[in-house]
Parts: structure tokens; sequence; C-alpha cells
């Protein structure tokens, strides 16, 4: 990802977590679990597969 990848993504970042946390818990739920498997992912270079 280079620079102007990563800005547009950690400025897309807050509007994600604002129309998360304006659903329902069980779906705001799942939707951070999505959110936290992408950042890890994005952080651990996407080298590391989780079981499905």
């Amino acid at each position: 990802m280079n620079g102007d990848e990563k800005q547009d993504a950690d400025e897309a970042l807050v509007p994600r977590l604002n129309l998360i946390e304006d659903q329902p818990l069980a779906t705001r739920a799942d939707a951070y679990a999505q959110v936290h498997d992408e950042l890890r992912d994005e952080l651990e270079g996407g080298d590391v597969h989780r079981n499905a």
C-alpha cells in the first residue's frame, strides 16, 4: 500500500466506524470483528491465514 492508499484507508476508517456505531448491537459486534480482522491482516502483512 502506498502513502496515498494508506491515507485514503485511514480517512475512511472513522466514517466506517461511525456507521457501525449506529447499528444494533449484534450487527455492530460482527462489523467490529470484521474491522478487527482487516486491521490485523494489514498490520501482520496479510501473511497469517485464519481458519474461516
